[in-house]
């Protein structure tokens, strides 16, 4: 079947697990009602604040709390809502890089402190 072959080389949504798509859209719901739906596409938006966004939710997370105390949805389903905006922005071209324009160390020093595999001579 030729519309198979096409098919297959297109996203496979799929492989996308229903319960991201679920509880990201009750976290959009929530947004949308507060922000109206697809506000981002609209009005140009910084990345910084999106990116302060998933920190808190992750700072929550290591800090004990699954469920935000506002919304009652998962901190996790708060991160994919907000990279998803992130990565709509971006496409819709709304999306504002307001971060320090040059290139940190972060990339570097993790690869430093990521454990290597032992080598034979240590003196390497």
């Amino acid at each position: 079947n030729p519309k198979e072959h096409f098919g297959k080389q297109k996203p496979s949504l799929h492989l996308v697990p229903p319960a991201l798509a679920l509880w990201v859209s009750a976290v959009f719901k929530q947004s949308a009602a507060k922000y109206g739906p697809y506000n981002w596409r609209d009005t140009p938006v910084l990345l910084s604040v999106y990116l302060d966004a998933i920190e808190r939710h992750v700072l929550q997370i290591k800090d004990g709390a699954w469920v935000d105390s506002e919304s009652w949805n998962p901190h996790v389903a708060h991160i994919a809502a907000n990279v998803a905006i992130i990565l709509d922005a971006k496409y819709a071209g709304t999306l504002v890089n307001d971060l320090v324009w040059r290139k940190g160390l972060a990339e570097q020093i993790i690869n430093e402190l990521t454990e290597k595999e032992p080598r034979d001579d240590p003196g390497i």
